[in-house]
């Protein structure tokens, strides 16, 4: 589908933890910084990117919350002209997946050549909320605050930790597994950064909080070396779920992704190296309940579109929304025959997912597709899978060859 489009850099800022080292950033100011440092990695100038596509979700922790154009007040705070047209989407978690998606649709049509795709998150900018006051009169007496972040879903919905601790109890997935998938993420990436894995794509931000002394931030902040199946087994459960607990789950992250791509040829005549090649990209959507089971259905999309089986692909990450996603879309993949799975489960998320990595959700997309990325190329090439859900049950995956 898109095989003549090639990245040609991809980069991100290390994941902050909820109030973390990232929490004073401003939103756009955070976006920036990946958008501008995917350019200036490679020598090129601004005014070469057609056109960018970014992944928004929550925009109340900005400055102008309504309709905030977040993606093009981020290209103007990263230096691009202000001639370059930008769209901000909001898919949750599947926002900046589908922003390379929607980049590559418009690569493929000959309107544009060059495109930047991405997105942001800051949870720890996030605001409490006041409704239904002002027609109502109001003088005196309290007023009642809503926090977004509680219960994290849908109001009209279960909470998305709700739906998947149903789903994963409906096929059978233990909390024991689902603890011992989130202790193999931080032993993942931990021995993945001891590696150097991350250096590729993280970009080192020098931090300067109030009253603490500047400091250096080169690794994911959600990533806990310290973590234990005994402590994991000791958390609560959340929000009345059987399994699903704070250590299971990912943090409410803040960071930023960018990736750079082009037409093969534009990248040849700019004296690039195609880093690797987008193969095939899908989008899928299924009863909103059933989210955990998202990212195989992409999965297989995709795998149809680009003419391709499991057996071809080399390492495959799906997000940890939860570590009942990717045993759910395993068990999926191989029809539910656990042996498969088990053997499948090898080569997924070798380097960590969301729960050590963190997942500032409308980022995790592109984050995906980066580590793939380099993954592959310490390899020595192949083929790569990425999946990833989003809230009510939408999903994205990416095939990639280096």
């Amino acid at each position: 589908m898109y095989k003549d489009v090639s990245i040609v850099n991809a980069v991100r800022t290390p994941f902050g933890r909820y109030g973390g080292s990232l929490r004073e950033y401003d939103y756009f100011d955070l976006g920036a910084i990946p958008m501008r440092d995917v350019l200036s990695k490679v020598n090129l100038e601004p005014h070469i990117v057609d056109e960018v596509f970014w992944g928004v979700g929550d925009t109340s922790p900005t400055k102008d919350v309504y309709t905030p154009v977040a993606a093009r007040q981020t290209l103007l705070k990263a230096g691009l002209p202000a001639e370059t047209p930008s769209i901000s989407l909001d898919k949750a978690c599947v926002s900046a997946m589908s922003a390379v998606k929607l980049g590559c649709m418009a690569i493929k049509l000959g309107e544009i050549e060059v495109a930047i795709g991405g997105g942001a998150t800051s949870f720890s900018q996030e605001p409490l909320i006041v409704r239904g006051i002002r027609f109502q009169g109001f003088r005196i007496g309290d007023v009642k605050m809503e926090d977004p972040l509680y219960a994290i879903g849908y109001r009209d919905f279960n909470p998305v930790s709700v739906d998947t601790d149903n789903v994963a109890y409906e096929c059978g997935i233990s909390r024991e597994e689902q603890d011992e998938w989130a202790f193999r993420s931080h032993q993942n990436y931990g021995a993945a950064w001891n590696a150097g894995k991350f250096k590729e794509e993280i970009l080192p931000l020098e931090i300067a909080l109030k009253k603490q002394r500047p400091f250096t931030l080169d690794i994911d902040e959600q990533y806990r070396p310290d973590t234990s199946l005994e402590a994991l087994r000791r958390l609560k459960s959340i929000y009345g779920t059987r399994a699903i607990t704070a250590g299971n789950a990912p943090g409410l992250n803040d960071g930023a992704t960018a990736i750079l791509f082009m037409k093969r040829a534009k990248a040849i005549e700019q004296g690039l190296e195609p880093l690797a090649e987008i193969v095939s990209m899908s989008s899928i959507a299924i009863s909103p309940h059933r989210m955990p089971e998202g990212p195989a259905f992409a999965a297989i999309k995709a795998l149809k579109l680009a003419d391709l089986s499991l057996d071809d692909i080399s390492v495959m990450e799906i997000n940890e929304a939860f570590a009942a996603v990717p045993l759910i879309s395993t068990l999926l993949l191989t029809d539910k025959d656990k042996q498969k799975a088990k053997a499948l489960r090898e080569k997924t998320n070798i380097n960590g997912s969301a729960i050590a990595i963190g997942h500032p959700n409308t980022a995790s997309g592109a984050r995906i597709i980066m580590n793939l990325m380099y993954e592959l190329r310490r390899r020595g090439g192949g083929y790569a899978l990425g999946a990833i859900c989003g809230g009510l049950a939408q999903a994205d995956a990416c095939i990639i060859k280096v």
